[in-house]
């Protein structure tokens, strides 16, 4: 699955393709992503920054493996030919997708991409046989959760019980 865009007024154009969750293109952009909600966390809660030794052992321990065939999906969003953006995919049960990790670098954020990164994850999602999509995320990351009521999912109950989620989406496909 290839996903391509030009936004009005851009000098580059976004692409989404899937990825292996292992590739080091994914690992590049899953230390970006760690190392972004980690500090804010601990800007927000201890107002500090993560520890590089902590941050380092939970990349290492996290493992990503249902974000693969046949059940999950990682997708990259690439600007220009960059890699600067993720998604993953993976089924809960035959109906329901949970969208994850969903993340853009900084610098590239405001040029339409999250839109296009979450539009082929939920085409991935259906690819997947699902009928609908839930994600979580924290209060704090107040982009995420504007970005997802703009592209139209509704705050839900808890469908999990992960340690740092506070909100919970979901919408129908």
């Amino acid at each position: 699955m290839t996903a391509t865009h030009r936004e009005p007024g851009t000098v580059g154009s976004w692409t989404v393709d899937r990825e292996p969750f292992d590739s080091p293109t994914a690992a590049e952009l899953w230390r970006a992503y760690y190392t972004e909600v980690s500090d804010r966390w601990y800007q927000l809660h201890e107002d500090h920054g993560t520890d590089p030794a902590e941050l380092e052992r939970e990349i290492a321990a996290t493992r990503w493996t249902e974000l693969s065939p046949p059940s999950g999906v990682l997708l990259v969003a690439r600007y220009g030919g960059e890699p600067v953006g993720t998604a993953g995919v993976r089924l809960l049960d035959t109906a329901t997708a949970e969208l994850k990790r969903v993340f853009l670098r900084t610098d590239m954020r405001g040029k339409g991409g999250g839109a296009i990164l979450i539009d082929a994850a939920e085409q991935a999602a259906r690819s997947l046989g699902a009928a609908r999509i839930v994600l979580d995320t924290r209060r704090d990351l107040v982009e995420a959760r504007a970005m997802y009521a703009r592209l139209g999912y509704k705050e839900s109950t808890p469908h999990n019980d992960e340690m740092y989620a506070e909100c919970w989406y979901r919408k129908d496909l």
